[in-house]
This record gives C-alpha cells, sequence and structure tokens, in this order.
C-alpha cells in the first residue's frame, strides 16, 4: 500500500489549445500541505485556464494529474479534495449565507463562523450585500472548505487593500492544513505570501527566485 506523507497534489504535462493557439504546452505543478504556490504571467498566458484544467471546469487537451499518490482520471472537483475560487461570482443569489455554509463547509465551519464578517451576514441574502463584500465572503468560503488543496483565480480583483490583506491573513492561517495556487495581477501580494513563485509564458512555467528573474522575464519592468 502507498504511504503519503502529507497530502499532495501532483499535475503534469498540462496541455490546451484554443483555436490554432496553444496557451498551456506541458505545464507542471506540483504542490503539498503548506505550500502557497503563486502563478504570475501575463493577459492571455494560461494562468485561469491551468486552474480550470486542475478542477476539471475545462477538459484539458492532456493532463496527467496525480492526488495523494492517486491517478485522477476524472475532473477533480468530483472527489472533493479540490477546491476553486473563480474569477465570476458564484454563489446562489437568493441563499442566504448560513444555507450556503452548511452546505459547503464543515470541517473548518467552527473557525469559519468564528470571522466577524460571516457572523454579521449570516443571516442576509447573497444579493443584498456589496460586490466587495461578496468577493471577500467566496474567498472565505473556498479557503475553509473541507478540501485539502486550494485554487484561488484572481482573489484580490477590485478589492481595497485592507480586504486583500484580510484575504492573505486567512491563507496564512489555513496553510499549514492545505496547500494552495493562487493567481493574481496584484503581484506583490502573491509573492509576499507564496512559498514558491512561478511564471506562465509562452505556455510554459518558470520557477521564479528573485525580482530579477521577473525583470528578465519582462513581466515586470527593470528596476
Amino acid at each position: 500500500m502507498l504511504y503519503i506523507d502529507m497530502p499532495e497534489l501532483y499535475v503534469d504535462s498540462v496541455s490546451h489549445h484554443f483555436k490554432d493557439r496553444n496557451v498551456l504546452n506541458g505545464v507542471h505543478l506540483q504542490c503539498s500541505t503548506g505550500d502557497i504556490k503563486g502563478i504570475l504571467g501575463r493577459n492571455g498566458c494560461g494562468k485561469s485556464t491551468l486552474l480550470k484544467c486542475i478542477f476539471g471546469n475545462i477538459k484539458a487537451d492532456h493532463i496527467y494529474l496525480k492526488i495523494n499518490g492517486s491517478i485522477i482520471k476524472e475532473p477533480a472537483y468530483l472527489n472533493q479534495q479540490v477546491a476553486y475560487l473563480p474569477q465570476h461570482p458564484f454563489l446562489p443569489q437568493q441563499l442566504k449565507l448560513e444555507t450556503i455554509i452548511n452546505l459547503l463547509c464543515n470541517k473548518y465551519k467552527k473557525e469559519l463562523l468564528g470571522i466577524k464578517l460571516i457572523q454579521h451576514h449570516l443571516k442576509n441574502k447573497i444579493a443584498t450585500l456589496s460586490g466587495g463584500t461578496v468577493r471577500l465572503i467566496e474567498a472565505l468560503l473556498i479557503i475553509y472548505s473541507n478540501a485539502d488543496f486550494v485554487l484561488l483565480d484572481e482573489p484580490f480583483s477590485q478589492l481595497s487593500p485592507m480586504l486583500v490583506q484580510e484575504i492573505k491573513n486567512h491563507i496564512l492561517l489555513l496553510k499549514h492544513q492545505k496547500a494552495f495556487v493562487i493567481t493574481d495581477h496584484y503581484y506583490r501580494d502573491i509573492i509576499d505570501i507564496s512559498t514558491e513563485i512561478i511564471l506562465l509564458k509562452n505556455g510554459s512555467n518558470y520557477t521564479i527566485n528573485s525580482m530579477e528573474d521577473l525583470s528578465l522575464h519582462n513581466y515586470i519592468p527593470y528596476h
């Protein structure tokens, strides 16, 4: 019997194309409990596509996926070990927050209910909340979900610096129980909390060890 020291998500040879353009070409990614993998890249480089391929929203042209040593051939969302925050709103507008929490969260429900923002809006329907509040709640629901592996697609987008910092704090709080893969254009916030930075460029992935590496790849200007 294969023994796994800690939960591990292993993805290799991810390839996908749109029309006549290869967006991903042999991308690989590996993360275990405690990892926060930050994925950077310019618009259209395939960041969101990679997360969707891993989660199963998009059927990749090719993907080799293992979770805890077992090869996964069906979409990852079916085994409930991977949670995914999409860029678009996904919460049912007419449901109360407490109802959604009861549906989505179990393992970390006590910790989630200890957050003041969650407490304040438990009896509210999602439709009554502001866009920024909904986005923060969506991120918290995925971060505190039952899944061991959390994929966050632009969780900081259009949020105030204070709310961005709150999301970062919760990710750091849960990193010892989960592994995170995060994409966002707010690269300084990604760098601030990540244990490893990966740059997607021309369909491939590159490990980034310094800000100079990002400059060498023309992701940011030279300082």
